[in-house]
Order: C-alpha cells, then structure tokens, then sequence
C-alpha cells in the first residue's frame, strides 16, 4: 500500500514538537577546550576495570567541571537521537516516504544485524567511515564544535571524529548490541597531540575500538597511544546537568529525518 508523505511527515514532527520543550540552545565547551583540565591522575585499573570500561578507565580523567560539561553535551543529544530513532522505525514502516539519508543509515543497521560479533563491529565501521567525508565543524558549520545526530550527519554526508563516533554508537546499538558493551570515548592521541574521539564496544571480553581513521579493528590494549579522558554510555541522565546545557536546535534532525 502506498502511504502519504505527509503521513510521514506528521508522525515524525508529532515527535519533533513533544522535544522542543526541552529548551533553547547555549554554546558548548568542545573535547579540545575542555580535555586537559587538571584532575587527580585516574585510578590505576585492575583487571576488572579493564573488562568493565575501554582503556581501563575507572574514573573519568578529568576534573569535575569539564566532565560533567561533557556528559551534559552528550546526555542532551539525547533527545534528538530517541527522535531519529522513531524516524527510522518509520522508515522500515514507510520506506517511500523514508529520506535518502534515514534510508542509508537504516540499510548500514540492517546488514549489521546478520552478523554478530566482530563482523558486525567491523561491518559497521567501515561502512560508516565510508559513508561520511571527514570535515571540520569551523568549515561545516563556522563553530568550533558541534555534535552532530546520525542522521543529521548522514544527510550532509560529513563530519568530525565526534560524529563518526557517535554515529557507529547508535548504529551498533541499533543492531542490537547491548548498550552496557558500547562507550563513546573521548581520548587524547599522544602521537597527534590532539583529541579524538573513538567508539568502543566490548565483544567476546574485549574492547573493540572503532576508529573513522582506521578500517581496522584493533583493541583498547592494541592502542597504546590513546590516552582515555571521559567514556560516555548509558548512565542515568542528569536532569540539572541537561538543563543548564539546554538542546542545541542545530541537534534538531527535521531536515534528515524527512529529507
């Protein structure tokens, strides 16, 4: 059966409006401004740490304002990854209504769901190193920092580390891996002198670390010289955190989510 547009459309801005209460948008520190403020040197990690977080990372690396700075931008991106997430379940739904954008990422989760394990963590960031054009936010967007949603992403077809990164997270939760084995991490690459940002995800005991620079999968173990700074999943929201963050309406997926 052939379904309307603005079927679509409708179902996907009833959802667009429910998250436009959460509030205006107020500048965000970026991983280069905040990841080097001093904290107490991080506990050193037992091998229980080392399975129960990427790098071994016990406690966050850095000091309580930049951390919990961190965690706000990334617990307010929230709302418009739940609202893409409905998108897609649409798409599956109404796929000649789908965007060209939702349709690509839809179709990279798809195939990943008949793999499992390391194939599936493989197949997942190859396509998306593939399918995104590394670009920096000052030319894409003239701000120092922005953390793009997968589909806004998608639809523009580039991005930074940040967005590859958390693309191949939602990516891989969507096929099914268990939220409790996936991080986001921000690192500090000794070999660059710059931040990055990574996607891990714990498979058979160990953390796979998917990279944009890397078709390969290496381990936490196997990349010494990424220095972790803040891991990032899906730990209870702060609510005074995501308030005084507010949600950045540049987050607002509208023109990916129905194309």
């Amino acid at each position: 059966m052939h379904w309307p547009a603005w079927i679509f459309l409708a179902a996907v801005f009833s959802v667009i409006l429910s998250a436009a209460w959460h509030g205006g948008a107020r500048a965000e520190p970026s991983p280069q401004q905040v990841a080097w403020a001093p904290a107490d040197p991080p506990a050193v990690a037992t091998r229980s740490a080392a399975v129960s977080a990427p790098f071994g990372l016990a406690q966050s690396a850095l000091s309580a304002a930049p951390a919990d700075a961190m965690t706000a931008k990334w617990q307010a991106l929230q709302a418009a990854i739940a609202i893409e997430t409905r998108a897609m379940i649409l798409c599956r739904q109404m796929p000649q209504a789908c965007s060209p954008a939702a349709a690509r990422f839809v179709s990279i989760i798809d195939a990943a769901r008949a793999e499992t394990g390391r194939a599936r963590a493989g197949r997942i960031n190859r396509a998306i190193n593939l399918a995104i054009r590394p670009t920096r936010d000052s030319a894409q967007f003239g701000a120092a920092d922005i953390w793009q949603s997968p589909l806004m992403t998608f639809a523009s077809g580039a991005g930074d580390c940040e967005d590859y990164a958390i693309a191949k997270y939602v990516a891989l939760r969507e096929a099914g891996v268990n939220v409790n084995d996936l991080k986001l991490v921000i690192v500090h690459d000794a070999r660059t002198g710059e931040d990055h940002a990574v996607t891990a995800a714990r498979i058979d005991g160990e953390w796979l670390i998917l990279d944009n620079r890397k078709m390969l999968l290496l381990t936490d173990a196997q990349t010494p010289e990424l220095k972790p700074l803040i891991a990032l999943g899906e730990e209870a929201p702060k609510p005074e955190l995501i308030r005084d963050a507010g949600l950045d309406k540049r987050f607002m997926p509208v023109a990916a989510a129905i194309g």
